[in-house]
């Protein structure tokens, strides 16, 4: 019995061994693919939230990296033209229905919004899920606006006395963009020197 048990034990650290070493094998072969997947996704991403300015350079890698108002280290993506800052993109973060809402944003050298985008969120297929570009336009309705267009005290959804539409039966992620992309304008006005030094 005690030897039985010592060879299916034997055999099931051999199978656990072998199996770990496949991953860490397949781990190796694929990190180079899945570093450049997500260069590509981050260099789209940008290249939506940036479109509105000139630039000559590659905002994927003219980086600065700045903390926000609760000690979150923000990696800012900078848009030059002939040396000066034109625009600068960051990620910023909503609480939603169901977690985390992670979107991308880009700003110009004044402060204006050019573009918010979804990059990752769990919201409710069919009702939050109108945050992403290709299954609403509600997302555009940020390019343009500033921190004082709305005034501050209407930055928040028509269904809170403010200036954004919500969706129906989804208030809940749409208050949370609200109030990440004026987080977000926030950001960008508390540390504008940084973020626009042409270092």
């Amino acid at each position: 019995m005690k030897v039985r048990m010592l060879v299916h034990g034997a055999i099931l650290g051999a199978f656990c061994l072998g199996f770990g070493i496949v991953l860490a094998v397949l781990d190796r072969v694929t990190a180079d693919d899945i570093a450049a997947r997500a260069l590509e996704d981050r260099q789209n991403s940008l290249s939506q939230v940036l479109a509105g300015v000139g630039q000559d350079n590659n905002p994927a890698v003219d980086t600065v990296v700045v903390k926000n108002a609760e000690e979150r280290e923000v990696v800012a993506y900078r848009a030059r033209l002939q040396g000066k800052v034109t625009g600068v993109a960051y990620e910023i973060y909503g609480s939603g229905y169901a977690g985390e809402i992670r979107l991308m944003m880009g700003v110009d050298a004044d402060g204006q919004v050019l573009g918010v985008r979804a990059l990752a969120h769990h919201e409710t297929p069919g009702l939050g899920d109108k945050i992403e570009e290709k299954k609403s336009d509600w997302i555009r309705r940020f390019t343009g606006r500033s921190l004082l267009d709305p005034l501050p005290e209407r930055w928040k959804v028509k269904k809170d006395g403010g200036s954004f539409d919500q969706f129906a039966g989804a208030t809940i992620t749409p208050r949370a963009v609200v109030a990440a992309v004026r987080a977000g304008l926030e950001f960008f006005a508390a540390h504008k020197a940084r973020l626009t030094e042409t270092n």
